[in-house]
């Protein structure tokens, strides 16, 4: 029994399920000086920060800035002491509970809620995309002259910029986001020096105000819109996924005084980043009110900031700061969404694309609506696109908090780590209060355009049957999530636990293998895959059926029509090979076949019924992969038998 349960470990062996798995468990934090550890574990928080500092971000503070003045202040620091609780438990998640919120999700509900979760989590990082393709291609256009359409060829480009990166370890990529981080704050400083702002006037705005244009009340939409916007833009819900799986980077001790100390670390890490991204949105902010707003000039464009600038500063280089900068938080963005979105998917499904492949499709997502803006209305429609995509991330909001909450508030999950009452009151206010502020902000949105139809003397009932319905059930669903631990419907993690541990290994039965196949590539490695294959052959009583294909240009076009020079060499390997097996005793069966190796290889198993196959792994690197082929990944994803990869 032992050996045929190694045996079928190595026929079918388990997939990675760490979030993360090339970056889990990969920095030491165990240094004794107190300040070696605060470095260790500073990092993840400075990662997901960048995503609280992007163009999106720039969008909604440079909009609110100039139309509103300081007003909006109040906005950005509560949604940075949102941030700060959201990440923390989060982060929290993924120290304790070892799961990434996507990870929990796929384990706390039925597969129907997942998937809506799923698509949900994908639009927002689609959305974020979005900010981060314009962003950058406003930025080229202002360092450069780089006109839009050719921005947005360069940013097709960058999709590949983490995959260079990862190359280098979770640290590098840290190290470089946080040069990123600092550069643009930098930026920022000497933008805020040469606009010598009131800051008698901008402290007081710090708390809510309640001016006949303030949110507070409610009494304006378009302050309401930016207002969810800028939520939606500083708490983004693709940090929430990625934070979660960005701490389980640090190997630390899965003991409770481990744990307690990753969590002050991790907390410390967070407060530090996010306030210096509330600093950078800030500046942003102060920037624009002080530059344009106190003007009286409304500015609804990234680039109209760019050219005024200069004028209201009186110096240039503000012009070159604000493009630099611009352009770091970009390209900062884009290697967290990257991450970002490899974890979702991995998460939510449990299936892994390659990550250049997974990167390219979320860039054309974001790419097709950005270059449609540029072709049909040119550069001008880019802002209004931009703070529509941070709207979208704020509506998106509550579907990623709900899930965080539950998670860190079971007792069952988080032991002695579950959060404390003040934590899970503050924690639903949080989500309360943003569910409210998309539904006022919706139905005015809904009247407004129904009012606007009516004036220019059209029906608004294309609208009113297609939004309302789609509020409701966004409504019904965040309501179903809420309720669902207190209704009994919620799924318990795919951990087996000791009960079923048991009942697993009492159902264990021998395998029967009655054909074993082989595929030979005649060459000396043969004996490889060969001695493996005759082994379990021989301990099952199975019959050997060794396959060779032949795939030279004459075995393409010919078939087994083909009677070149490497067919005959070919044929008589096989049968010799045969021959001597049969003399050791075991039942073979030789088979040649011709064309593409990996689909005769499926083909042989199907005509054969083969119960096993044995295949050499060759071990190639990225460039060889796709110069000779991956015949093993065609295979297994092919076929429903146990696949054995010797190398």
């Amino acid at each position: 029994m032992i050996s045929t349960l190694t045996m079928l470990r190595e026929l079918s062996p388990p997939s990675d399920r760490r979030s993360l798995h090339e970056s889990h468990s990969t920095v030491s934090v165990r240094h004794g000086s107190l300040w070696r550890r605060i470095f260790a574990f500073a990092g993840p928080a400075y990662m997901v920060s960048v995503g609280y500092m992007d163009p999106g971000n720039w969008a909604t503070d440079i909009e609110g800035g100039s139309r509103f003045g300081y007003e909006l202040l109040w906005v950005l620091l509560l949604s940075n002491v949102m941030a700060l609780l959201l990440q923390t438990l989060a982060a929290r998640m993924g120290i304790v509970g070892g799961e990434d919120l996507a990870q929990a999700c796929r384990g706390m509900y039925g597969r129907g809620v997942r998937i809506v979760l799923w698509l949900l989590a994908e639009l927002a990082i689609a959305a974020c995309d979005l900010a981060e393709v314009i962003g950058t291609v406003i930025g080229l256009k202002l360092l450069f002259g780089l006109p839009s359409e050719w921005g947005i060829l360069v940013t097709l480009f960058d999709t590949f910029l983490l995959l260079g990166l990862q190359r280098f370890g979770i640290r590098k990529i840290e190290a470089i986001i946080v040069t990123l981080v600092f550069t643009i704050g930098a930026c920022f400083v000497i933008e805020l020096f040469l606009a010598q702002p009131s800051w008698g006037d901008v402290f007081p705005h710090l708390l809510p105000t309640f001016s006949s244009t303030s949110p507070f009340i409610f009494s304006h939409l378009d302050a309401l819109y930016i207002a969810v916007g800028i939520i939606g833009a500083t708490v983004m819900p693709h940090n929430l996924y990625l934070h979660s799986a960005l701490v389980q980077s640090r190997t630390i001790e899965k003991t409770t005084d481990g744990m307690k100390e990753a969590c002050k670390m991790n907390l410390l890490d967070s407060f530090l980043a996010l306030n210096a991204a509330f600093f950078v949105n800030a500046a942003i902010l102060i920037l624009a009110a002080a530059a344009f707003g106190a003007n009286g000039i409304i500015v609804s464009s990234i680039e109209d900031a760019h050219r005024l600038l200069p004028q209201f500063l009186g110096a240039s280089v503000a012009a070159t700061l604000f493009a630099v900068a611009l352009l770091c938080a970009g390209q900062s963005s884009t290697v967290t969404g990257t991450l970002a979105g490899q974890i979702v998917m991995e998460g939510f499904l449990s299936f892994r694309m390659r990550p250049w492949l997974r990167r390219l499709l979320t860039r054309m997502i974001a790419i097709v609506p950005a270059a449609a803006v540029i072709l049909l209305v040119g550069d001008s429609g880019l802002m209004s696109l931009i703070v529509v995509s941070q709207v979208i991330l704020g509506l998106q909001l509550p579907f990623a908090i709900i899930p965080l909450l539950q998670y860190t508030n079971d007792l069952r999950r988080m032991g002695d780590f579950v959060s404390s009452r003040w934590v899970r009151i503050a924690g639903w206010i949080i989500a309360g209060l943003i569910t409210i502020l998309n539904v006022v902000l919706i139905t005015g949105a809904i009247r407004h355009w129904s009012e606007n139809l009516i004036a220019a003397g059209r029906s608004p009932i294309g609208i009113q049957i297609t939004l309302w319905p789609l509020l409701i059930v966004a409504l019904g669903f965040l309501f179903w999530l809420v309720a669902s631990p207190f209704i009994g419907r919620r799924r318990e993690r795919e951990v087996p636990e000791a009960a079923s541990v048991d009942a697993i290994v009492g159902s264990l039965t021998e395998p029967s293998f009655r054909k074993i196949a082989v595929a030979l590539e005649h060459s000396p490695d043969d004996a490889k895959a060969l001695s493996h294959a005759a082994a379990l052959a021989r301990t099952h009583g199975a019959e050997l059926v060794l396959i060779h294909v032949v795939d030279g240009v004459g075995a393409q076009w010919y078939g087994d029509q083909t009677r070149d020079e490497e067919e005959r060499l070919d044929q008589a390997y096989i049968r010799q090979l045969t021959e001597k097996l049969r003399s050791t005793g075991l039942r073979v069966k030789g088979i040649l076949r011709y064309g593409t190796p990996s689909v005769e290889i499926i083909a042989a198993i199907k005509a054969e019924q083969v119960d096993a196959i044995v295949l050499r792994a060759h071990g190639h690197g990225f460039i060889k992969d796709r110069v000779f082929g991956q015949t093993i990944d065609a295979i297994r994803h092919a076929v429903k038998i146990p696949v054995m990869a010797v190398r």
